[in-house]
């Protein structure tokens, strides 16, 4: 009897207190320096600290993951500001939770030997592009800037071949190059680059990554939760930036090269330090950007678009 009592304590103590929350969450892409503080989260176990399983999942297709959040195959999804404000006005319910990359990262990209100096030199020459919509509208206002318009250049679908087409001369320059990446890309190829920043050409400032959970659905105690471990990531990135990029490059042997050595270093500065804090005026502004280019039909409330998990 008491060998079978000790076993039956033995076995309790054994076992977890309780089972972890489990939670699915969709990257935008494959698995690059852009999500630092969710690797690094996962290797470093902060997520199990707050009581979740996080399945970190790359998606096929990047235009995915909302679409799969929105239909409630998935808890979080990684997307793009500019991209949730017309994916709400399209009827998707979703929100964003929480920031990943708190500034831009697109660019307008040339070849830093090419006639380029100015995005006024544009006129008459190709543009590559590989997301129509917002990239467009990016574009044709940073034209605006210069006295130019859409009109004035040739806009070419170069899909997501955006360095090696500038590189190659098929385009004169790129909208909706990531800086931490193709500028990267093109200085080890030995074709530098030329970034012209969105947000000094008269661009309003956006959150370039954020966290996207379906509006009607979503769980708020487990995503602050997850925003929590995230933000404990972000401090131990900052505070350790060399031990940070060791742990994450040896997730996997493709991340270990030169052009995620540099992306990493260029895009730590970037990542959200606070991922729930929401600047409300930033989305009221950009909303009110896309109302003017024509993309979206109304303007809706910041309240519809972003919300603060840690205030519901």
């Amino acid at each position: 009897m008491k060998t079978a009592l000790l076993a039956s304590a033995f076995s309790v103590f054994a076992a977890p207190l309780w089972a972890q929350d489990q939670m699915t969450l969709l990257l935008d892409w494959f698995v690059n320096p852009d999500h630092g503080p969710v690797i690094i989260a996962q290797e470093k176990g902060y997520f199990a600290d707050v009581d979740l399983e996080v399945d970190v999942i790359a998606p096929a297709d990047p235009s995915d993951p909302p679409k799969m959040v929105a239909a409630g195959r998935a808890d979080l999804a990684i997307s793009y500001q500019p991209q949730l404000h017309l994916q709400i006005h399209e009827g998707l319910p979703l929100q964003r939770v929480g920031t990943l990359i708190a500034t831009p990262l697109n660019c307008l990209l040339t070849r830093a030997d090419g006639p380029i100096a100015s995005p006024a030199d544009l006129k008459g020459r190709k543009v590559g592009f590989s997301v129509g919509g917002v990239e467009e509208a990016v574009l044709g206002h940073v034209l605006n800037t210069h006295g130019l318009t859409l009109d004035d250049v040739e806009l070419i679908n170069v899909n997501w071949s955006l360095s090696p087409s500038l590189m190659s001369g098929q385009v004169d320059a790129v909208i909706g190059a990531f800086r931490n990446f193709e500028l990267n890309q093109m200085y080890i190829e030995g074709v530098p680059g030329r970034c012209f920043y969105v947000e000094e050409e008269g661009l309003p400032a956006y959150d370039e990554l954020i966290y996207v959970a379906n509006s009607e659905t979503m769980d708020t105690d487990m995503i602050m939760r997850f925003l929590a471990a995230t933000e404990r990531a972000t401090q131990y990135i900052v505070n350790h930036p060399e031990e940070a990029w060791q742990i994450f490059a040896n997730t996997a042997p493709e991340l270990q090269d030169e052009l995620n050595a540099r992306a990493w270093a260029d895009t730590l500065p970037r990542f959200a330090l606070r991922p729930t804090a929401m600047d409300a005026g930033r989305y009221e502004t950009f909303e009110a950007f896309l109302h003017d280019a024509g993309l979206i039909p109304e303007v809706h409330p910041v309240s519809k678009i972003a919300i603060d998990v840690t205030s519901q």
